[in-house]
C-alpha cells in the first residue's frame, strides 16, 4: 500500500513541477515569479524528480524547438521520427543532452527570458547524483515492498519525468481528438483530465500556446491551469494577459 501510495504522489508532484514549472513557466512564459520562488521551484523540482531531473533552462529550449519544428525532422521530440514510444524517449534524452552540454546550438530567438541557476544544476545535474537518488528508491522499495512484484514499479520511479514527457509527446501526436486546426498531429488524448495536468489537451495547446488554460470544450478541464490561478491568486506568481487566437 505504501509503494503504491509513493508512486501516485510522485507521479502527481513530479508532473506538477513538469507541466507549471518547465513547461509553462519556462518554456512558454506563461506567468511571472521573483527570483527567490524561482529557485525553490528549482528545488522542488529537484526532490520530485530526482534520478530524472531535467534542467528548466535545457527544458525551455528544446520545447520551444518543438513548437517551432513541430512533426519535422528538426523536431527534437517527435513520433513522427521516431519508430516506437522507447525510441523517441531515448532520442528525446540524447537531444536534451545535446542542448544541455550546448552540443547542439540553439538559435538566440529560443534563448530568451529562461531561468537558469548553473550553480545548483552544477550539483543536481550529474550521475553521481541521479545515482544517489536511485540508491534512496532502492532502500525505500526495499524497506515497503511487501511482494517481490512491486519491485517492478522500480524503473517507474527511477525514469518517472521521463515517462511522463513521453507519454504526452508520443500519444498525443498518435491517437486522439482534435479540436482545433493546426499543421501538424497534435490530439487531446482525454476528454477529462484527471492524469496530465492538463497537458493531455496537446492540440489545444499547440494551437494557443500561450494560453494559460489548456481547456477549450465545457467537459475538459485544466488542472494545471487551476493550480496556477491559486498560486497567482496567492501572490506566488503572476498569471500574464492572455488574448486568444483563435
Amino acid at each position: 500500500m505504501i509503494i503504491f501510495a509513493f508512486l501516485v504522489i510522485h507521479w502527481y508532484v513530479s508532473l506538477f513541477f513538469q507541466s507549471v514549472f518547465h513547461h509553462r513557466y519556462s518554456a512558454h512564459g506563461i506567468f511571472t515569479m521573483s527570483k527567490t520562488w524561482e529557485k525553490i521551484f528549482y528545488v522542488g523540482c529537484f526532490i520530485a524528480q530526482g534520478s530524472s531531473y531535467i534542467s528548466a533552462n535545457a527544458y525551455g529550449k528544446l520545447h520551444r524547438l518543438h513548437h517551432a519544428h513541430t512533426d519535422t525532422p528538426e523536431d527534437p521530440h517527435s513520433p513522427q521520427n521516431s519508430s516506437n514510444a522507447l525510441m523517441m524517449m531515448w532520442e528525446t534524452r540524447n537531444n536534451y543532452i545535446d542542448v544541455y552540454t550546448g552540443k547542439t546550438p540553439v538559435d538566440e530567438r529560443f534563448t530568451k527570458n529562461l531561468p537558469d541557476w548553473p550553480v545548483f544544476e552544477k550539483y543536481a545535474h550529474t550521475f553521481y547524483t541521479r545515482f544517489a537518488w536511485i540508491f534512496l528508491y532502492v532502500l525505500f522499495y526495499v524497506e515497503f515492498a511487501t511482494a517481490w512484484w512491486m519491485f517492478l514499479f522500480l524503473p517507474v520511479t527511477i525514469l518517472m519525468g521521463s515517462i511522463q514527457g513521453v507519454a504526452v509527446n508520443w500519444w498525443a501526436h498518435k491517437f486522439g481528438y482534435v479540436n482545433c486546426k493546426v499543421n501538424n498531429t497534435s490530439k487531446n488524448i482525454l476528454p477529462i483530465d484527471v492524469i496530465f495536468w492538463g497537458e493531455s489537451f496537446h492540440n489545444n495547446h499547440h494551437a494557443n500556446p500561450q494560453n494559460p488554460n489548456n481547456s477549450i470544450k465545457w467537459f475538459e478541464f485544466d488542472s494545471g491551469y487551476q493550480m496556477m490561478r491559486f498560486l497567482n491568486m496567492m501572490r506566488i506568481i503572476k498569471l500574464k494577459p492572455y488574448y486568444s487566437v483563435l
